[in-house]
């Protein structure tokens, strides 16, 4: 069992989805490499530089993710005890959530609507006192 699991029954989701941001972010750090490396003047072709650093970063971060997700102890015991936390969330309802969506936009056209009247009152009573020219 070279390669297993911390506690691999338990908390699936939060490390699978933990790993696809480690994995993400891996990822742009190895663009980010592969355009660090194609600045660098070489006596060969520099894609190979860039091809290399990329690696070693992807490889770095995939081996860093792994370890972080499945194998050290306190951060496995951290994903599933979030995962056992996430379960007991009292999960609000499709129509609650659009019926909360109206109220925010009701609510925010009503304060631009608001914020617009005000503006204009001001900007009249300030060309009415000569404070602005138009």
């Amino acid at each position: 069992m070279a390669f297993g699991l911390y506690k691999s029954g338990q908390g699936y989701w939060t490390r699978v989805m933990s790993a696809i941001g480690g994995g993400t972010l891996g990822l742009a750090a190895a663009s980010w490499a592969w355009s660090q490396a194609g600045t660098i003047k070489t006596s060969y072709e520099v894609i190979y530089l860039q091809a290399v650093c990329a690696g070693i970063v992807a490889f770095l971060t995939a081996i860093l993710v792994y370890w972080l997700v499945g194998v050290h102890r306190k951060s496995s015991e951290f994903l599933i005890a979030t995962e056992g936390e996430m379960r007991k969330v009292n999960w609000s309802t499709r129509k609650m959530i659009m019926g909360q969506t109206w109220v925010v936009v009701a609510i925010s056209v009503i304060i631009a609507l608001i914020l617009f009247v005000t503006d204009i009152l001001f900007a009249s009573f300030f060309r009415w006192i000569n404070v602005l020219q138009t």
